[in-house]
């Protein structure tokens, strides 16, 4: 249970970090730019302290979820004082504001890269080949016998130790763990399914092309026939007693190595999170029916407190490739999810319209128009706002009602 509470606070201490470093990015690119920076925040709420440096106070809030970057002149209707003006965020060009107003979005992708380079060269990154079908290599070899009920198919799998005098055609015609079989028969096979099916469907003395390390072997494997229990009916096969090799679960990387494999890993985590984002209106039915008994869906959405119980789970577990890399997953997504509407990715839409707007006006030989006014977009704001509250809401209850949990 502590392993659990220790996970949980890490977690979330994770995401509070990830958010006052993105609004640190907002911060830091308007000072080299030359805006002026009013307030720095963490947290929302009354303030437990703050100090002023040079032109800018620096603070903490009572309630940690979020925090803020208060730059003069946002927008050319926020008001300022006559010594801002000159320095007021909409006077400067347009990639300026973009940079700025992109910086924190761009924060979260360089924390997600950083954690998982370090998972690379470390822990390892999660091998996306375990999900692929198994590759035709032993693991081990033991012995081929017969099973006709469920409960000696069970007895064998629990335990696979060959009994005096039994048949171990693997062993036998000198195969070993760590081989790759290439053909069985002449016929080539490419997964432990189909080298399977292939010996299965063979009796008698059956030439295997095998790879060992460097070298290329053909091995004569005496093939017997054996009784094998399914949930189909026991039925008679050709059986060699070997086991697979199953695959490992992430993959280390040396340091050079690390920065080619994260970047891969990188952009496959880019595409899955579009992927969510896009899925993500057709899978709120599931959360709400999850709030009322109904079985919680694994894939779908969760809240910040949903995040944080399962990293809390992984600590407890021990998985802590888990515990990263879904810190490293949120902080991908939280940086797509800013570049939406009507989060950063809104200032950025109507900075870049105004500059379209205002070079198609020149090309028609017009003067520039007036800035946007911020104020007509409320209602749609005020819209998307509550749609993204609701959401927030059903997630964090589904997060305590009926949590998604690792394992059974």
């Amino acid at each position: 249970m502590l392993a659990y509470i220790i996970g949980v606070v890490l977690f979330a201490l994770g995401i509070c970090v990830s958010v006052a470093l993105h609004e640190a990015g907002h911060m830091l690119t308007a000072k080299a730019f030359g805006m002026k920076v009013r307030r720095y925040f963490v947290g929302f709420g009354p303030t437990v302290f703050s100090w002023r440096r040079g032109e800018t106070e620096y603070g903490l809030k009572w309630i940690p979820l979020g925090g803020f970057c208060d730059i003069a002149g946002m927008t050319a209707l926020d008001e300022v004082t006559p010594d801002e003006a000159p320095r007021a965020m909409w006077r400067f060009k347009t990639w300026k504001r973009t940079v700025v107003m992109s910086a924190g979005s761009i924060t979260h992708f360089i924390l997600g890269f950083l954690v998982l380079y370090l998972m690379a060269v470390t822990m390892g990154l999660p091998n996306l080949a375990a999900s692929e079908p198994v590759q035709p290599v032993l693991a081990s070899t033991s012995c081929a016998v017969s099973t006709t009920t469920k409960a000696q198919a069970d007895a064998q799998a629990n335990n696979p130790t060959c009994p005096p005098g039994a048949l171990t055609p693997a062993k036998t015609a000198g195969l070993q763990a760590g081989d790759k079989v290439l053909a069985v028969g002449g016929k080539p096979v490419a997964t432990w399914a189909e080298m399977l099916t292939a010996v299965q469907a063979t009796s008698g003395r059956t030439v295997f092309e095998v790879q060992r390390g460097n070298q290329q072997l053909w091995l004569v494997v005496d093939v017997p026939k054996v009784e094998r229990w399914s949930a189909n009916g026991t039925k008679e096969v050709g059986m060699i007693g070997a086991s697979p090799q199953p695959p490992s679960l992430t993959t280390q990387y040396g340091p050079v190595a690390a920065v080619g494999a994260t970047v891969s890993f990188t952009g496959t985590m880019f595409a899955e999170t579009a992927q969510r984002l896009i899925e993500f209106p057709e899978r709120i039915p599931a959360v709400v029916t999850a709030i009322f008994g109904g079985e919680r869906d694994p894939n779908t959405p969760v809240s910040v407190v949903g995040a944080s119980r399962i990293g809390g789970e992984a600590v407890e577990q021990g998985i802590w490739v888990l515990f990263f890399f879904l810190l490293a997953s949120l902080n991908f997504f939280i940086g797509v999810f800013n570049l939406l509407l009507p989060l950063d990715g809104g200032h950025i839409a109507v900075v870049w319209y105004e500059r379209v707007r205002d070079w198609i006006r020149a090309r028609r030989g017009k003067a520039a128009a007036g800035p946007v006014d911020y104020t007509k977009l409320s209602g749609i704001t005020m819209v998307l706002v509550l749609i993204g509250g609701a959401v927030t809401l059903l997630t964090v209850t589904a997060d305590i009602v009926n949590p998604i949990r690792i394992g059974p």
